[in-house]
C-alpha cells in the first residue's frame, strides 16, 4: 500500500499542515515503509518531498516524538522507535473504581511486588531500611489514633520497590499505586474508627513480616511474605464485595 506523497499544499485544509505531515509519516511507520529502528529522511528531504517549510516538519516530528513513534538523536537524525505503534499499558481510573478490577489490580501487584521484595532483601541499604521502618512506625501511630490516611501503607510499598534498586519496579508500583489509592481512601472513610484500627493493625503486622524478612536478607521469605500480604488484601477486597453485594 502506498502513501500519497503529493505536496501538502494541494491537500484539503481541514487540518493544519503539521497535522497532515504527522498523518503521512505515521502511516508510513505503521505500513513499515519506515521500519522500526530506521532513520527518517532528513528535514530537507521531507520539505522538498511534501512541499512544506522547515517549521512544519519540525512541528510534525515533535508531535511524533510526543506520541512515542520516533526518537531524536541530536546531531544524527530522527529514528523510528523500536516500540513504535505498541499500545502503552494503562489502567483507566474509572475502570479501577470497580471492585472487580481492584481484585485484578491486586493480582497484578502480587506478581510484581513479590519479586521486588525478594530483590529488596538482596540489595537494601541502610537508607532503604530506614524508609521501610519509618513507614511501619507511622502506620503504628495511625492504628493508635485511627488516622484515616492510607499514605503510610502506600509509602511502605514504595520503599520496598525502591529497595529493589530497579527503577522499573518503582515506576510500575507508583503508577499502580496512584491508580488504586483513590478507591483505597474511599474504603477507609466508609468504616468506623474501631474497624479501621483493626484493619490497619492487621495490614501493618503483614508489613512487619515483610520488613523482617527483607532485613534478614532472606529473599525467599520476603517474596513469600509480600505474596501472603497481597493475597490477604485480595481476600479482604473479595469479602467486602460480597458484603456490599
Amino acid at each position: 500500500m502506498t502513501v500519497d506523497v503529493s505536496p501538502i499544499t494541494t491537500w484539503a485544509r481541514r487540518e493544519s499542515l503539521s497535522s497532515q505531515v504527522v498523518r503521512v509519516l505515521s502511516d508510513r511507520i505503521k505500513q513499515d515503509e519506515y521500519p522500526r529502528g530506521s532513520k527518517l529522511p532528513t528535514e530537507k528531504a521531507l520539505m522538498e518531498e511534501l512541499g512544506v517549510s522547515r517549521t512544519v516538519v519540525r512541528e510534525a516530528v515533535a508531535n511524533l516524538r510526543a506520541s512515542g513513534l520516533v526518537s531524536i538523536q541530536h546531531g544524527i537524525g530522527v529514528f523510528v522507535r523500536e516500540d513504535a505503534g505498541v499500545t502503552p499499558f494503562r489502567l483507566g481510573d474509572a475502570d479501577m473504581m470497580q471492585a472487580g478490577n481492584m481484585v485484578k489490580g491486586l493480582e497484578l501487584r502480587i506478581g510484581i511486588e513479590s519479586e521486588a521484595a525478594a530483590l529488596a532483601a538482596e540489595r537494601w541499604t541502610q537508607a532503604d531500611l530506614k524508609a521501610m521502618t519509618t513507614a511501619c512506625d507511622i502506620m503504628d501511630e495511625a492504628v493508635k489514633h485511627s488516622t484515616r490516611d492510607t499514605l503510610a501503607d502506600f509509602e511502605f510499598h514504595c520503599a520496598v520497590a525502591a529497595a529493589s534498586h530497579n527503577e522499573h519496579f518503582s515506576g510500575i508500583f507508583n503508577y499502580l499505586g496512584e491508580t488504586l489509592m483513590p478507591r483505597m481512601r474511599r474504603t477507609t472513610h466508609a468504616v468506623d474508627d474501631k474497624t479501621l484500627s483493626t484493619h490497619l493493625a492487621r495490614v501493618n503486622k503483614e508489613h512487619r513480616a515483610i520488613l523482617s524478612a527483607i532485613e534478614a536478607r532472606d529473599a525467599d521469605a520476603a517474596r513469600a511474605a509480600m505474596r501472603a500480604h497481597l493475597i490477604a488484601s485480595k481476600d479482604r477486597t473479595l469479602a467486602k464485595m460480597r458484603q456490599d453485594g
